[in-house]
């Protein structure tokens, strides 16, 4: 008999490694200091996203865990046993951050004490050792998190209470952009102005506003979000997704001057969900779109 670790104590690690670093210079730093088999590391695309890179990671040991039960228990033990998160503490919404650190290596050590990460089971054969290694090369993670936001999406649209389908509409663009490693600020309060939310896209901060109406949002909407917007230092744009499109006369009067705003619809939203476009690449079309032509609204259908 082999040992193999439950799928239970390898979600808990996932989740964890996601968690306890922000930055993935930091995270692999880390894992550097914990797999001996420095191979792996040199298999990671450092370049791809967070949630990914970690998904490579716990599948290339998990396509072997014979081979590599070492590590897998090395990595169990170094987590679980982590109880400081300074690291954190000057990173943006680092309180969140700090608790969505906590409560991932909590659950992982509860695991890690019950079980001892493993459990007896019986050995894998090789058909599906070769199927675990070929799942290495896809982007399984970032599909397996899109599917669960879009869950939450389509839930929303029996929602009778406008109010709390707005507060989760910015809960699920806050996981968007935090899936996507946009460094997201949650909704905040600022001189008495409400912000829905806020990101960081290769040195440019945004502030995010979300609409969800039965009319299409109009020229009021979009004034309210510029003022905000114009408030904060000068490089810094605003992202405004209103799920039901918005007004003729509104675009246009933005569009007139110099806008410092990039629209999204529903439509963009689903297109995101449905992974026919990457959420960066759609900010970076639009944007490009907004400085080359004047065009605010590009939709993904015109791309």
């Amino acid at each position: 008999m082999s040992k193999v670790v439950s799928a239970v104590a390898i979600h808990a690690l996932r989740e964890a490694l996601t968690s306890i670093y922000w930055y993935k210079k930091d995270l692999k730093f880390f894992l550097k200091n914990c797999i001996s088999d420095k191979t792996i590391i040199a298999r990671i695309d450092w370049s791809n996203y967070k949630h990914q890179i970690v998904a490579d990671l716990v599948d290339i040991l998990c396509s072997d865990q014979d081979k590599y039960l070492g590590d897998i228990r090395r990595l169990f033990q170094e987590v679980s046993k982590m109880d400081s998160f300074q690291h954190l503490e000057h990173v943006e919404d680092s309180r969140n951050k700090i608790r969505k650190a906590k409560t991932a290596v909590a659950e992982l050590k509860r695991i890690v004490d019950t079980h001892d990460a493993a459990t007896e089971a019986s050995q894998f054969s090789k058909e599906r050792r070769k199927k675990e290694a070929e799942r290495v090369k896809h982007n399984l993670a970032i599909k397996d998190k899109l599917a669960k936001i879009k869950v939450e999406y389509f839930s929303l649209f029996g929602s009778d209470s406008p109010q709390k389908r707005g507060f989760k509409l910015e809960s699920i663009l806050y996981d968007l952009f935090e899936l996507f490693d946009l460094d997201p600020k949650a909704s905040f309060r600022n001189t008495g102005e409400q912000i829905d939310g806020a990101f960081s896209l290769e040195g440019t901060d945004y502030l995010f506003e979300g609409k969800w109406q039965q009319q299409p949002s109009g020229c009021a909407d979009l004034d309210s979000f510029a003022a905000k917007i114009s408030r904060k230092l000068d490089n810094t744009l605003g992202l405004f997704l209103s799920i039901n499109g918005f007004s003729v006369d509104g675009v246009k009067a933005h569009a007139a001057g110099r806008s410092v705003t990039i629209l999204m619809t529903g439509a963009d939203l689903m297109a995101v969900l449905e992974e026919r476009i990457d959420f960066v690449q759609l900010i970076r079309r639009k944007k490009r779109h907004a400085a080359q032509t004047g065009d605010i609204l590009l939709e993904f259908k015109d791309f």
